[in-house]
């Protein structure tokens, strides 16, 4: 990010991803994806983020929705409005896009975008992280990174009920 860019600027459109991938593809950079909800941003974010950017040039983030946060985690659930949550994701210097999406997986997003390293947390195993065999048929990799031990959004929000 250059400096005095604003942050807001690094979120964007499918659209303008995919031309901006295109660029980033022409001079050989690699871009990483990864997704989530990112509900309450928390340690165990930061790190999963920054291990996720250190594997590829460029880190492009996709952000459920609301209404998808809602369908995955329940009524109860955004605590933050998605704006927010994407704007404090594109103020981490390692992060280099960010992609608010609808749908409740990111197939979509991926089939798109067809990232050279897809990362999820290592909560998952690689065969079931969605868009695991597009990205491998596709000739990239499919990674997981060590996720922080005790850091969750939902058990942040468990013990602020407490």
């Amino acid at each position: 990010m250059q400096k005095n860019q604003l942050t807001e600027t690094k979120i964007v459109t499918l659209e303008e991803a995919l031309r901006i991938r295109k660029n980033w593809k022409n001079k050989g950079e690699s871009v990483v994806f990864t997704n989530g909800c990112f509900d309450i941003l928390h340690l165990g974010h930061i790190d999963y983020l920054e291990k996720s950017s250190q594997k590829g040039s460029y880190l492009i983030v996709g952000v459920n929705t609301d209404r998808s946060v809602s369908s995955l985690k329940g009524p109860e659930r955004p605590v933050n409005v998605e704006y927010a949550r994407a704007r404090l994701l594109a103020a981490l210097g390692f992060v280099s896009l960010v992609i608010i999406f609808d749908e409740d997986t990111p197939l979509g997003l991926i089939k798109n975008i067809m990232p050279d390293v897809l990362v999820k947390g290592n909560d998952y195993s690689i065969s079931t992280i969605v868009g695991s065999k597009e990205v491998i048929e596709n000739g990239g990799k499919v990674e997981t990174v060590e996720l922080v031990p005790n850091f969750s959004t939902t058990e942040i929000i468990q013990k602020l009920k407490k």
